[in-house]
């Protein structure tokens, strides 16, 4: 059975059992009604006989008995008994002659006034007690209200009930299938979409909200699938690149070192170029262990109070000794007038690692052209701007900057391993900061540190 079916019947079953218990409680309450409202009645005209019959004022009398007419309708089938019974012997006999039901009387007899049901004819009876003994005063009459008007309630709830479960149905079915279809094809649509057509997505449906946020949601799910597959295929490219370089150079070395005896010297320069190859794969290997560490989330640091301003300064004499030709220019004219505005909480050896992996990427790939490293605050965090006027990074490719051993495009001239960037990474993110890199191509790289203020 198909969802739909399954809500369809729930609701109609639901539904309807909500409108039989509202028809049940609408008729019984004004069933119960209606009984007390004819009794009501009833005692109002014994109240008027018996004043009118045993007033000893005529004239009195006949204004009730005016008033009575004028006032009272009449109603279907009603009698007025005025019964005299001088014992409880004589009750049967009453009865017997008034055609009443003598339970009736018997209870009026001994409880005064009684109320009483003899299949369609209602009875209200009341006792009176005179110098000459006890009078029954009684009216009966037939129920018009509840024999026709409640039947008549019936066949309205009755129809009105299947009518509204029809309409319950009809909405229910509409309900559904506007709302269940595009599920339905968003399912079969995600269903079909593999690792051979990762790159389809689902059409933009004109439904409800919810609907559109669930197509959102799951277009937005294949993105970071179709990234992480992308990121995946660039690292086993990339690392394949990187390790198989040096190990096709390692093991041909050695091949044309052994194909015949060399002389020692001969030996000796394969040794030191299969030397060379083996440092680059160990730095590899060494750079993708420690990228690993930085990024497991449980690896714990030693973190104190830093000045970021004294950072910078630090990472400055640090690249006046890696590059000595660096045109790196410190910019502090927006530094803030509070220095409790400059320090982070961090390690010292990390973000040190992470400033000059920027800086040195900023000063090899602009060609040592002007570097401006400036640094700034908000109250909640300190910005690091590092800007250069190199090569740029392709637009297309900045999503994958981030990915182990990717390296752009355009940098097939430099030196590097695609390691940096992602391992800078990880050390800002376990500092709770954030790394954004914008790039135009041709016209340099812009890099933006966030970390969060120290809290003191």
């Amino acid at each position: 059975m198909s969802s739909i079916r399954k809500i369809t019947i729930l609701l109609i079953i639901s539904i309807s059992l909500i409108l039989f218990f509202l028809g049940s409680s609408v008729y019984y309450f004004l069933s119960n009604y209606s009984y007390a409202d004819f009794y009501k009645r009833l005692e109002a005209r014994v109240s008027v006989a018996e004043k009118r019959h045993f007033e000893s004022n005529q004239r009195y009398a006949q204004v009730l008995k005016n008033i009575r007419e004028e006032h009272l309708e009449l109603l279907s089938d009603e009698k007025e008994y005025i019964l005299y019974c001088p014992n409880a012997a004589a009750i049967k006999q009453l009865a017997e002659a008034n055609s009443l039901p003598i339970n009736f009387l018997n209870l009026t007899y001994t409880q005064q006034s009684v109320n009483f049901q003899k299949e369609d004819v209602f009875y209200y009876g009341k006792k009176r007690e005179t110098t000459k003994g006890f009078y029954f005063v009684i009216v009966s009459a037939k129920n018009y209200y509840n024999t026709h008007h409640l039947i008549l309630l019936r066949k309205v709830l009755l129809v009105g009930g299947l009518i509204s479960i029809l309409l319950i149905i009809y909405l229910t079915n509409l309900f559904s299938k506007r709302f269940f279809d595009p599920i339905d094809n968003i399912i079969t649509k995600v269903n079909s979409i593999s690792t051979d057509n990762i790159h389809l997505r689902l059409d933009d449906i004109k439904n409800t909200d919810e609907i559109k946020r669930l197509t959102t949601t799951f277009n937005n799910l294949l993105n970071r699938i179709e990234i992480a597959f992308e990121t995946n295929k660039n690292f086993i490219s990339n690392a394949s690149h990187e390790f198989g370089t040096p190990l096709t150079a390692i093991i041909g070395e050695a091949d044309v070192a052994l194909l015949k005896d060399r002389t020692p010297v001969e030996y000796k320069e394969a040794l030191q170029k299969i030397l060379k190859q083996s440092e680059r794969l160990n730095k590899i290997s060494q750079s993708l262990l420690f990228l690993a560490q930085i990024g497991y989330k449980n690896n714990k640091f030693n973190n104190t109070i830093l000045r970021t301003d004294e950072l910078i300064l630090q990472a400055n004499e640090i690249m006046n000794q890696l590059i000595p030709k660096n045109n790196i220019k410190i910019d502090f004219e927006l530094l803030p007038e509070n220095p409790k505005k400059l320090k982070v909480m961090g390690n010292k050896d990390l973000l040190m690692l992470a400033i000059t992996n920027i800086m040195t990427n900023a000063c090899k790939y602009s060609s040592n052209k002007p570097v401006i490293v400036s640094l700034a605050s908000t109250n909640n965090e300190i910005v690091l701007i590092i800007k250069d006027q190199g090569i740029g990074i392709p637009e297309s490719e900045l999503p994958f900057i981030f990915d182990p051993f990717f390296r752009a495009s355009n940098t097939a001239a430099y030196d590097g391993y695609g390691i940096g960037l992602p391992l800078t990474q990880n050390i800002i993110k376990i500092h709770k900061g954030e790394l954004i890199i914008k790039s135009v191509q041709h016209k340099g790289v812009t890099v933006q540190v966030k970390l969060p203020i120290a809290a003191f």
